[in-house]
């Protein structure tokens, strides 16, 4: 239950109403003819989210998770091997790699996007490197150009990440269609999220996106037949469903979220705080992430004021306990660390209200001139 009297982090009940009448009588009818493992509104999902996105390939799965574990498989990636992902992510980048008995090297990431620096790739390639993962962190785009550079130059894979940045564009072209496989989730909080779980896998290679649908599906290219190790990734019918309902409005929810940005920008001007700029494309603005040195007392001084705020990602990679004999030097990655230790996420939602959107500027400048 929302809470009316606060401004919330997200209110996801807003997208809701925006499908409600036109998406209850198709629940209907999945329920009627029973299609809840693929079936025809996953089918029809993928058709459209492909054009969308402008590529040959969109293949539905459970979760961004098992997206990105399907992609490094299909890429090849196995025991012995290294994949550069970046030192501050959200902690599934960096499964897959693991799943496949392979080590991410991590590389630190940019002060301006906190999306992976091309010059620390560079500086970490050594034998057996196999792959890079950018990261479109927060919807703000990682430099495709110098990393899909460096990948030709040393023959590797790019498996782009693009769980926080559906819709956004490098260079006029859409992002999951410019590396190898693009990895997108579609957690409900996303910017184009469902009614659940679910991901893609995106790729304009014909032989990748065979090897993807068979893996997704217990390794059966032919029912009962199966022609290596696969896994139980399908995507529900439901949430296809729910997010061909909203993949129309995704465009004019992206315009929303611009225009919170770009107000929030204007108003923080002046105030000691590093504020998130366009950088490198198109920022689709999944999160708005601000940093200071006083993030927690600011933090706390917004709750009090009714403000609720998030923290993406308070544990860098090379922090977190599980990857501990993979971070060789902790104090090796101190723009990470930064964003770790300073950032703190603002709301940014479909449906924000400008009433709302003016107590988050009033808070965080009372902060600051108290």
């Amino acid at each position: 239950m929302i809470d009316p009297t606060r401004v919330p982090f997200a209110n996801l009940s807003l997208q809701w109403k925006q499908i409600k009448d036109a998406a209850l009588p198709d629940i209907e009818k999945l329920f009627d003819q029973s299609a809840f493992c693929l079936g025809p509104w996953v089918a029809s999902f993928e058709k459209a989210v492909s054009e969308y996105l402008g590529v040959k390939h969109a293949i539905a799965v459970n979760s961004g998770t098992s997206a990105l574990h399907l992609a490094t498989t299909a890429a090849g990636i196995g025991p012995g091997d290294k994949v550069l992902v970046p030192a501050q992510t959200f902690i599934a980048t960096i499964w897959g790699v693991l799943y496949r008995g392979a080590t991410p090297i991590l590389c630190d990431v940019e002060e301006s996007t906190a999306t992976i620096d091309p010059a620390e790739i560079e500086k970490r390639i050594e034998p057996g490197v196999k792959a890079i993962i950018p990261v479109h962190l927060f919807g703000q785009p990682a430099k495709m150009k110098e990393i899909m550079a460096i990948a030709k130059k040393h023959n590797l894979k790019v498996i782009e990440d693009v769980a926080q940045a559906i819709g956004g564009t490098y260079e006029g072209r859409k992002l999951s269609g410019i590396g190898d496989f693009g990895c997108i989730s579609f957690y409900p909080g996303k910017n184009l999220g469902g009614a659940g779980e679910g991901g893609l896998v995106t790729t304009n290679d014909d032989k990748l996106a065979e090897h993807v649908r068979s893996l997704r599906d217990h390794g059966s290219r032919e029912k009962y037949k199966h022609v290596e190790v696969g896994y139980n990734y399908r995507m529900e019918g439901l949430q296809g469903l729910v997010l061909g309902h909203k993949l129309p409005l995704l465009n004019a929810w992206t315009d929303e979220r611009q225009a919170i940005a770009k107000r929030y920008q204007e108003a923080f001007k002046g105030l000691p705080i590093d504020v998130p700029q366009i950088v490198n494309g198109d920022h689709v603005w999944h999160l708005f992430v601000i940093r200071t040195p006083h993030r927690d007392k600011l933090r706390e001084h917004l709750n009090v004021k009714g403000i609720d705020t998030g923290l993406h990602y308070p544990i860098p990679i090379h922090r977190q306990p599980a990857l501990e004999s993979f971070a060789i030097d902790r104090g090796n990655y101190p723009q990470a660390d930064r964003w770790a230790s300073q950032g703190l996420t603002l709301p940014v939602f479909v449906g924000m209200t400008q009433e709302q959107q003016t107590r988050v500027i009033e808070g965080v400048r009372s902060f600051f001139n108290e």
